[in-house]
């Protein structure tokens, strides 16, 4: 399965940004959907996940009820909803697949990142 990520841009603090992610190359019901991030001098953090039919969801508490992950198979897309950003959100994000659920979520597919920054 090939991951493209899109939708990060410059935004300031307590704005809103909708990122998108679609698989090619495989039916993306197939797969456990997540998103991570990597801030600069950081290492990659796990920010949320979504089981094959969106049934369940998993957010790192950090973003809470501030982003929420979700999914259109029959886009083969998923998304991270961000709302009410902050400074520390700004990183690289990318979107991952699983062929199985695991906790903690383990990706075995890697997309390209996208530039998430939030300015204060």
């Amino acid at each position: 399965v090939q991951l493209q990520a899109s939708g990060g841009g410059l935004v300031q603090a307590g704005g809103s940004l909708r990122l998108s992610c679609v698989a090619s190359g495989s039916t993306s019901s197939t797969y456990y959907m997540g998103w991570f991030r990597q801030a600069p001098g950081k290492d990659h953090e796990f920010v949320a996940a979504i089981s094959r039919y969106g049934g369940s969801t998993r957010h790192v508490d950090s973003v809470k009820d501030r982003f929420t992950i979700s999914r259109d198979n029959a886009k083969n897309t998923v998304y991270l909803q961000m709302n009410s950003l902050k400074p520390e959100d700004t990183a690289v994000y990318y979107c991952a697949a699983s062929r199985g659920y695991s906790d903690p979520y383990r990706a075995d597919y890697w997309g390209r990142g996208t530039q998430v920054t939030v300015s204060s």
